[in-house]
Parts: C-alpha cells; structure tokens; sequence
C-alpha cells in the first residue's frame, strides 16, 4: 500500500493554488460582492432594528395575518416574539432574522431562475445535478474556509457560507416545479400560439408555484440551520450566545439560546405554510 500513500493526488495543493490566485486575480470580484452583500444586510438590520420592538412584532403579525387570514398563527407569532422580547433576545433575534431573509433574496434571485433554465434544458440540468449534491453533502463547516480566506471576518463570510450551503434547495424544487408541468397545458398554450415567455408567465409558474414556495421555506429553515455555523467567522445573531455557551460549558444559556432559535424557526415555518390552491 506505500505506493498508493506515496503517490497522493495533490488535492490541497491544488485547492491552495485555485484559491491563491483567485485572492490575487479575483480580489475586484470579491470586494464588490462584499460590498452588495454589507448593503443587503445593513438594510435589512435597519428595517428590523430602527423601529421600537413592538411595532416591527405588529407590522409582522398583520403580515402574517394577511397571509393566512386567520387568528391562530398570528396570535402564535405574537406570542413568540413577545417571549423574545421577554428573554432580552430581540437584538440577536433580528441579526438572525437579516442573516436569515438576506440569504432567502440572494438564494430565491438566483435558484429561481436558475431552475426555470434547468427545466428548459436536460442537459444543463444533468451538468448541475452532481455540483448541486457536493453543495449540499459537503460539510457546512468546509464552506468558512473559503468565506473567511475571501471576505475575512463578520456577517458577509456567514452569509455568502449560508448562501452555497442553501441555494441548491431553491433551484432543484424550482426544477422540479417547472418540469412537472401538466402536459396538457403547455400543449393547450402552444396550440393557443403562446410565445415561450407568456408560456413561462402564465402556465409554467403558476402551475409550479407551491414548489416554489416549498423551495422558499427550504431556504429559510436551512438558513436559521446555519445561524449557529455563523456565529463561528463573527456573524452576530442567536449563534454568538450558542457559542459562549459551549465555550462556558453553561447548560442554561445554551438551553436558553436554543429554546429561542427553535421558536423563531417554528414561527417562520408555521408562517410561510400557506395553502395556496
């Protein structure tokens, strides 16, 4: 076997020099992502923190309300950002909730459309299929290594970490929402003269919406699934107390911390559940 163990393929030097001399040759491209991504998240962070508390929780609530026209689950998302409130997480709340909502644009803008074209054509699917598997298979801790050597420390290197670990969830139930389109009505708009862009708009998305919206909920719950992953490259939000927790060995602020991200994860999925036939 010493020839085998001899002989290794140069995997990590490989990977040194491709990230060498993208640090080097890329720094443009990656600065102005920086950039659009710091935007993002200081956009968001403002909406949710400039207001008081209790008008964002109400501004929320009738969101949600106006999404299920029912009392129960608003009266639920009340409930849970009031114990929130109560716990003295709200600040940390709304890191994640950025982080969060940040990731679910950045992924929904590209694995929509991303998906749509997939559907469209077979064979850049079949290109996709094993990039978007080693996407969600490798371990999320591989993807701050990168974040970190190209975006140092913070918010972005989380977000852009969240973002590689996520986007393929949009972009496969976008897939497959668009290609599972009824037979029937694409041939009813195409007999009907249809052009491909009034077939995509009027038969193809409609028809594909609540994959969509599964899509949508897939990427906020692995988004909140990263919130803890984050935390370890300096992203604020319910991670950082995680952390200090394990870092204390203090059961009660790590119980404490998970109880909250458990609530807002049951919040924001009992929210985006909308039955929409």
């Amino acid at each position: 076997m010493n020839w085998l163990t001899d002989n290794k393929i140069p995997v990590d030097d490989v990977a040194e020099a491709v990230f060498g001399w993208l640090q080097i040759n890329a720094a443009w491209f990656f600065d102005g992502l920086a950039v659009a991504m710091e935007w993002l998240i200081e956009a968001v962070l403002w909406l949710l923190q400039t207001p008081h508390p209790l008008i964002v929780v109400a501004i929320l609530t009738a969101a949600v309300w106006a999404l299920h026209r029912s009392w129960k689950v608003p009266a639920f998302v009340a409930v849970g950002f009031l114990f929130i409130l109560n716990q003295g997480y709200w600040e940390e709340t709304t890191e994640s909730l950025t982080l969060v909502l940040a990731a679910c644009v950045v992924c929904m803008g590209l694995g929509v459309p991303i998906g749509i074209a997939a559907a469209h054509r077979p064979r850049l699917y079949a290109w996709l299929r094993p990039v978007l598997d080693l996407m969600q298979t490798l371990p999320t801790f591989v993807y701050l290594i990168p974040a970190i050597v190209f975006f140092g420390i913070g918010m972005v290197p989380g977000l852009i970490a969240t973002v590689i670990f996520v986007v393929p969830a949009p972009i496969r139930l976008t897939h497959l929402g668009i290609a599972s389109t009824p037979t029937a009505l694409v041939e009813a708009a195409d007999a009907f003269g249809a052009t491909p862009r009034q077939k995509l708009w009027k038969v193809e998305l409609p028809s594909a919406l609540p994959q969509i919206m599964a899509g949508l909920n897939q990427t906020i719950m692995l988004s909140l699934s990263m919130v803890v992953i984050a935390a370890l490259v300096g992203a604020d939000g319910l991670g950082v107390p995680v952390v200090r927790a394990l870092n204390r060995v203090d059961t009660g602020l790590g119980f404490e911390a998970g109880l909250i991200i458990v609530v807002v994860a049951i919040m924001l999925d009992r929210a985006l559940r909308v039955d929409l036939k």
